[in-house]
Parts: C-alpha cells; sequence; structure tokens
C-alpha cells in the first residue's frame, strides 16, 4: 500500500511541475503550452499605415551612427496619420512552383503561395507562406533612405508603376521578370526588377537607384522581413520548432531570436558586417533576404507595432552625383527548406533548417537519409533503412549493454533474496549487494554506457526527421499519407507503446519495488506524447525498439538466459 501511494505521489508530483512551469510560462508572456491560441495582429493608435493596414516597418533610432541618422529619414519619407495619397494594385504573378502577389506599393511582395505544397490545416488549399490578412502579416520590403538625413526617398510605401508585360511562366520560358518604377522623390528614382525562375523559390531582385535631381545624393538601400509574432497555424507545441527571425554572419555565425527578446530590447547580434543574410523562419519553411558578401550591411530586428517585428539589412550606396545611377543585385528566397538548395544558394543559408546542438550529427544523417531515399525512392522505407544501418554500427555497444542487462537478470535471484533478508540492516545490504557484484563480476551501470553513447545519435535524427520537409505530405504506405502528421488511425502509436512495453519488460526489473514501477512510467508517459507526433519519428522509434528487442532476445539467448516478460506488479 505504502508503495502505491508513493507511486501516486510521484505521479502527482510529476504533474504538478508541469502545470507550474506552463504558468511560468504564461506569466513571463509567452503562450500557454496547451491548446495555445494565436494572438491577433493589431496596429498601435496612430501607427502609421498602408492602404493595406500595413504599419510602417522600417529601423528605428535603437541602433546608432547611420543606422540610427536614416531612421528619421525613412520616418519622414512615409505620410503620417493617414493613407497612401496615391492608389496602388496589387498584382497576381504565376510560376510553375509560385503564386506570387506584389504590390505596387513599394514594389513589396506581399503573398506568396507554393503550388507544390498544401495546407497541413486544410489539404484542398496550398500553402501560403507570405500573406497580408486580416489574420497574418508576413511581407517582403525593400526601399531607400537617406543616409545624411537629407530629404524623404523612395520607401516601400511609394506606389510604383509596373512595366507591362506577362505575369504567367510561359511554357517553353525559364524565366519571368516583372518592373517596378518608383516616381521621383528626393530627386531620386527607384527602380526594382524581379526575376523569377522556372522550379525555384528564390527571385532576383535587382535594385537600381537613379539621380534625377540637381545635387549629389547619398541613399542607402534597406531590405527586410516583416511578420507577425505568431505560430504558423496548426503547428503543434509538441514539436518544440522555432519561429522567428535570424541572422547570419561570417563572425558570429547563425543566430535565432526570439520574438521576447525582441519585445524586452534584449537582442546581441553583429550590427555590422560585410556578408551574411537575415531570415524570418518557422517550421519547414524560410524566407530570407540574401546580399553578396563584400557589400557592408548594417544589420537590425526590431518590434514594429504591436505583435508585428522585422529583421532586415541596410546597405550604404556610394554618393551619387546628378545624372548617376548605381544598381544593387540582391535576391530574396521565400521557400522550403530543401537543404541541398539552401546551400547553394548562399553560405550558411542551410542553417535555417535548425538541428540545434546537435548539428554536427544531423548534417550527416540527413545526407544518408537523403541517399537512401535516392535508392529506394520512398522516405518511409528509408527511415526504416537507415536506423536499420544504425543499429549494425552500434551493434556492438548494444551487445555490450545487453550482455551486461543478462547478467543483472541472472544475478537478481540473489539481490532479491538477500534485500529480504537484510530489510533491516540497510548498511549492510548495500555491502553484500556490491560483493555480490564482484563475485559475479556484473557492472549495474553497464547497461548504461553503451546506450548513453548512442543517445544524442538518436537525438539528431529525431530532429532530422522532425525538420525535413521532404516528409511533409508524403505518403509512406496504406493508411500513411503524410509522415510529417500523426497516424489519423493512430496505428504506429499503438504499435510504438506495444514495442515500447515488451522492450522495457525484457529488461530485468529493479530488486527495489518502487524503483520497479518508476522504471514503466517513463516509457508509458513517452509513450503517450507518440499520438501526436509526425508519423515518420513514430516509423523511425518502432524501427528502433523492434531490432532492440531482437538484438536483446538473442542475446540473451546466447548467455544462457532465456528471454523472460517482467510485467510489472502494481
Amino acid at each position: 500500500m505504502n508503495d502505491i501511494r508513493r507511486t501516486m505521489l510521484w505521479v502527482v508530483f510529476g504533474m504538478s511541475l508541469v502545470m507550474l512551469w506552463d504558468q511560468w510560462q504564461i506569466y513571463n508572456g509567452r503562450q500557454t503550452t496547451f491548446f495555445p491560441s494565436p494572438t491577433p495582429v493589431v496596429a498601435a493608435p496612430g501607427a502609421a499605415t498602408s492602404a493595406s493596414g500595413v504599419p510602417s516597418a522600417v529601423p528605428q533610432a535603437s541602433t546608432s551612427g547611420a543606422v540610427g541618422d536614416m531612421a528619421k529619414a525613412s520616418t519622414d519619407a512615409v505620410p503620417q496619420g493617414g493613407t497612401v495619397p496615391v492608389a496602388h494594385e496589387l498584382v497576381e504573378v504565376k510560376t510553375d512552383v509560385l503564386k506570387l502577389t506584389f504590390d505596387t506599393a513599394g514594389g513589396s511582395v506581399v503573398r506568396a503561395e507554393f503550388l507544390k505544397h498544401v495546407d497541413m490545416a486544410d489539404n484542398s488549399r496550398n500553402f501560403v507562406l507570405l500573406d497580408d490578412s486580416k489574420e497574418r502579416v508576413y511581407l517582403a520590403q525593400s526601399g531607400l533612405i537617406s543616409a545624411s538625413g537629407g530629404a524623404a526617398l523612395p520607401t516601400h510605401k511609394a506606389v510604383m508603376t509596373l512595366t507591362p508585360g506577362e505575369r504567367t511562366l510561359q511554357d517553353g520560358s525559364d524565366t519571368l521578370e516583372l518592373r517596378f518604377e518608383s516616381p521621383e522623390v528626393g530627386g531620386v528614382k527607384l527602380i526594382k526588377t524581379y526575376t523569377l525562375t522556372r522550379g525555384s523559390y528564390a527571385l532576383a531582385v535587382k535594385h537600381e537607384v537613379l539621380n534625377v535631381g540637381s545635387t549629389p545624393v547619398s541613399p542607402q538601400l534597406y531590405l527586410q522581413l516583416v511578420r507577425d509574432g505568431n505560430k504558423p497555424p496548426g503547428e503543434s507545441s509538441f514539436y518544440f520548432t522555432f519561429t522567428g527571425p535570424a541572422v547570419y554572419t561570417e563572425a558570429k555565425k547563425y543566430q535565432k531570436v526570439d520574438f521576447e527578446d525582441i519585445e524586452k530590447n534584449n537582442v546581441d547580434v553583429e550590427k555590422s558586417a560585410t556578408n551574411g543574410y537575415v531570415a524570418m523562419v518557422q517550421h519547414y519553411f524560410a524566407s530570407a533576404w540574401l546580399l553578396g558578401d563584400g557589400i557592408q550591411r548594417d544589420l537590425f530586428l526590431r518590434k514594429v507595432d504591436t505583435n508585428l517585428y522585422s529583421v532586415g539589412m541596410i546597405a550604404p550606396l556610394a554618393e551619387l552625383a546628378p545624372g548617376a545611377s548605381k544598381t544593387l543585385d540582391t535576391t530574396l528566397f521565400a521557400g522550403p527548406q530543401e537543404e541541398k538548395v539552401l546551400e547553394a544558394l548562399a553560405p550558411g543559408l542551410e542553417l535555417v533548417k535548425d538541428y540545434g546542438w546537435l548539428t554536427i550529427l544531423a548534417k550527416p544523417l540527413y545526407w544518408l537519409l537523403d541517399q537512401l531515399h535516392q535508392i529506394i525512392n520512398n522516405w518511409g522505407w528509408s527511415i526504416v533503412a537507415l536506423v536499420v544501418l544504425l543499429k549494425i554500427a552500434f551493434y556492438w555497444l548494444n551487445a555490450k549493454a545487453y550482455a551486461s542487462m543478462a547478467k543483472m537478470k541472472a544475478v537478481n535471484p540473489k539481490i532479491t533474496e538477500m534485500r529480504e533478508r537484510l530489510k533491516d540492516n540497510p548498511q549492510k545490504m548495500q555491502m553484500e549487494m556490491m560483493r555480490i557484484y564482484r563475485e559475479e563480476k556484473v557492472n549495474p551501470m553497464g547497461g548504461c554506457f553503451p546506450i548513453m553513447i548512442q543517445i544524442p545519435v538518436f537525438i539528431a535524427l529525431y530532429w532530422v526527421l522532425l525538420s525535413s520537409v521532404e516528409m511533409r505530405n508524403t505518403p509512406w504506405l496504406g493508411w500513411i499519407h503524410d509522415l510529417s502528421s500523426p497516424d489519423p488511425l493512430f496505428i504506429l502509436p499503438i504499435i510504438m507503446t506495444l514495442t515500447t512495453v515488451l522492450q522495457t519488460s525484457l529488461n530485468p526489473a529493479p530488486p527495489d519495488p518502487l524503483q520497479a514501477k518508476m522504471m514503466w512510467f517513463m516509457p508509458l508517459a513517452f509513450s503517450v506524447m507518440f499520438f501526436f507526433f509526425p508519423a515518420g519519428l513514430v516509423l523511425y522509434w518502432i524501427t528502433n525498439n523492434v531490432l532492440s528487442i531482437a538484438q536483446q532476445w538473442v542475446i540473451n539467448t546466447r548467455m544462457g538466459v532465456p528471454p523472460k516478460f517482467h510485467f510489472p506488479k502494481f
């Protein structure tokens, strides 16, 4: 009876910790872990807005030097307290993989629909990354500001003229071009030329700056991504994936920044560099502004408005004499996190596919998984094959662990008898237990160390499967139509639970009754979580369990210790 009470107290204690942690998250301004609701996108009273209701998003004076100076100039360039005085329009453009919507106000990309990826919440619709709607704000903008705090220049608010031309990528053509030209503002014109390429999610964006005035000007080009702070719709809290801005430079490498840190002005990233990119990251997808190496740029992150944030960079241009022009080539990426594609676009861009601190292990695992897929041509069976290869690689480590467990199982009757005999003398019981282990040449921790060595590898594989967009909407067999979504019939989680029970029951039961009961608590709780995990992850774990059971059974049999299931006696 006392053992049951202690077990129940452990359960209550564990649940209390979970609830306290959840309340701590809410107290610190974060969403609840359980059934979080999206924060509405609300414009602050008095904020400068465009006709679409998007608050002005340019770097503010939280930065210093030239960046701080040009913030004022940029703000002055935007009409305050009203709408853009000249009518603007939305223009839809389509390639084989993208349907983009451009706003002639600034020539900004205000919507990006992926024609090869469906929405997880509604399979009848395509997935939308960039958006400008009542529910979501996620935009890619660029414009000019004065380095000297002089006259206003064409910003992302300036209503541009779109040159007539094709709006759909035609058969037999590999590129589609759109040319936006701003009116003269402060003696300067800005011409943006987007080049869309067949099969690509990267847009080449040429910014041409012309001084059509009578005095020299010193413009700076800013590139920014503006996004609300909500998690992607339908994203599970169990995945613990990152959503937010990121900055990459050669000096400090890849740095993620939480929206909460921007809110608290607690951002520590490199402010100036001659390489790198800025990005907005979420599960499976990302957007990024890319600028060539060797070009000076200032990096910024800031809060734009209520639940609205921006990340971007500012590139100073050389002083332009009257009649002179300057062209700067940039790239806007908005697409899935396909590792090989990202690697080819820019150094370090593949890091938006975030494996965390286990990247050094995860990248070769993904490479191996991709090689297997090229042979098998099925991601589900490729996962199975990868786990088989890993089990072969770790065969001798597992053999040592299972051999140690088999020895423990053989001496368990002696340990149990001794504990019962010396239960009133704990000190002597401990000494006698060590004597038995020494005489039988058994190391109680011998089964743990080989397994602990493998844990980082399997955690890295977990992140590979969780992060790989290739699993998204990819079928395996039968009822599994999407390896990135939970099993709709819960068949895989049930099988996984059964294999976990069998694997746990093959291990020697601890002599202490309470420890024996607690040994079952974590595996069963872990199994419950897998009912909400993607089918690909559950498939990987089932394969690992089945191979572990088979190996443990063979080793026990070879050592003369008949395999026996030890089920708990609650």
